[in-house]
């Protein structure tokens, strides 16, 4: 799901978020407020010409006999905070960001944090883009510079807000962690839990797809030995990259599957770091239907020879395994209806009690939502973890998708937490009537479950994925999700589907 590496960046972002529409010589920020909801109190610094953190000193007098109390130790977290370097590439990729909706949404959720006084707020970014340029050109590359080139005369910070959104995210994790209290965990067959010893090969290909500007890298794992003509696809996240999957991949592979992980070129690793060095804007809302293309061509590669002609690869039932962008991939495939019908009715409310940050990508979906079913019949198992999904289906074509869904959440996952994202969609489509299933990881959050390559032990779900495949490929082998076994010592692992149809009754 989403993340970002520069923290600095995300910092400028929030402090831009309120910027007003109004011309680049409206008079700069002077005045930052915090306010403090539990003291009752608020915290002013009058920003004004200040140049470093013991300007800031100078500029506000009720701060000295703090500083001299911390024996400086104040003057210097302020000079950390506010003398801290934008990044080198900051102005670059706020100006390939403007207007994309992901960055607008990003902001939107922002500006209920910070506020500018008197003025309209702009959530395209062109405000902070003109702002960060400026603080370029006055030569103060800093927090404190792109500051005093903000318009408006005082940004306040209004940290109740952010007090209420840790509170809904507790409530959105609540539910789960009461159902994996009170059910029992999976047991766990000690042998789907022995290292692992490499029973498998590597190799990456090329494949070009017509709706691909490059060839689409695919990374493949195959079995040594005994391989048993099946075909598994696992689907990465937003910003990740295969090599964050491999070791369900590995595990799958040491249990006679083919693997392939294609790399999604329009918000993998390599596309964040181009984002990052200002040569791309953030995905758009169009990548939604591409990354499942690129499933698509694939397969049909496959199937016409083009691609792997050697292993003879059964092509009419295969799985897809997804994780966070790539779970959404893989329930789209699986023939879930995209419709804009939520995303339309909700995304504009930030005070949703179900709000939470996997919205941000959701809703800058929106404009091509009803442009992105990509159904493959070939998709006969799903498994889906931690996909971002509560406003993108219509719960009504449960019981027509081509796969059985095996849905994945970790109770800790601040993410896409479980509740929103994975325990009611479960209750509204009625999932339990047509065979799917959830399971929650306890203590698992978003990215703890994930599965990076060359690893000694089996990943926390690896056994649970290759259970599930088993059963719904009815491929004979060590374990299946019926059978159990697929449990996990770290994360426990509970199939709460009927309880959790129950809770929400």
């Amino acid at each position: 799901m989403m993340f970002f590496r520069s923290r600095l960046w995300l910092f400028a972002i929030s402090f831009g978020a309120g910027l007003g529409l109004v011309p680049s010589s409206a008079p700069a920020l002077e005045r930052l407020v915090f306010d403090l909801p539990v003291l009752e109190s608020q915290i002013d610094f009058e920003i004004g010409a200040a140049q470093s953190a013991g300007d800031l000193i100078d500029a506000n007098p009720d701060f000295v006999e703090l500083d001299r109390a911390t024996d400086g130790a104040f003057v210097r977290l302020l000079n950390q905070v506010f003398n801290a370097p934008l990044p080198a590439q900051i102005e670059k990729v706020i100006e390939k960001s403007v207007g994309q909706p992901l960055l607008e949404q990003a902001l939107i959720v922002v500006t209920k944090l910070v506020q500018l006084e008197g003025l309209p707020q702009d959530t395209s970014g062109r405000m902070l883009l003109e702002a960060l340029s400026r603080a370029y050109k006055s030569g103060q590359p800093t927090v404190l510079g792109l500051l005093r080139q903000i318009p408006g005369q005082a940004a306040s910070i209004n940290l109740s807000k952010l007090a209420s959104y840790v509170s809904r995210l507790q409530r959105n994790q609540l539910g789960a962690n009461l159902l994996v209290e009170k059910e029992a965990p999976v047991q766990i067959k000690t042998g789907l839990r022995m290292p692992l010893t490499g029973l498998w090969l590597s190799q990456q290909v090329d494949f070009q797809a017509s709706h691909r500007s490059k060839p689409i890298r695919v990374v493949v794992i195959q079995p040594k030995s005994r391989a048993n003509g099946r075909l598994v696809v696992i689907s990465h996240g937003l910003w990740e990259s295969p090599r964050d999957l491999q070791g369900w991949a590995e595990y799958l592979s040491a249990n006679g599957y083919t693997v392939l992980l294609p790399e999604h070129q329009g918000s993998d690793a390599d596309q964040q770091k181009a984002m990052l060095a200002g040569d791309q804007p953030p995905p758009g809302p169009q990548e939604l239907r591409l990354r499942a293309m690129d499933v698509t061509a694939m397969l049909s590669a496959v199937e016409s020879g083009g691609l792997l002609s050697r292993l003879s690869l059964n092509t009419d039932e295969v799985a897809v395994v997804g994780h966070s962008w790539g779970a959404t991939t893989a329930i789209q495939l699986a023939g879930a209806r995209s419709t804009d019908v939520k995303l339309s009715a909700r995304c504009h409310n930030q005070d949703d009690p179900e709000r939470n940050i996997s919205w941000i990508l959701q809703c800058s979906w929106l404009s091509k939502m009803n442009e992105s079913s990509v159904e493959d019949s070939r998709v006969k198992a799903v498994v889906a973890v931690s996909p971002p999904l509560r406003l993108l289906f219509d719960p009504s074509r449960t019981s027509v998708l081509t796969a059985k869904v095996l849905l994945v959440s970790g109770t800790r996952d601040w993410v896409v937490p479980p509740v929103p994202e994975a325990l009611m969609p479960m209750r509204d489509s009625g999932a339990l009537e047509f065979g799917h299933r959830l399971v929650l990881a306890q203590d698992g959050g978003h990215f703890n479950l994930m599965a990076p390559a060359n690893q000694l032990q089996p990943a926390t779900l690896a056994p649970l994925i290759l259970a599930w495949i088993n059963e719904q490929l009815a491929n004979p082998g060590v374990v299946t999700f019926s059978s159990g076994g697929w449990g996990d010592a770290v994360h426990p692992l509970v199939d709460v589907t009927d309880a959790a149809l129950n809770l929400y009754r």
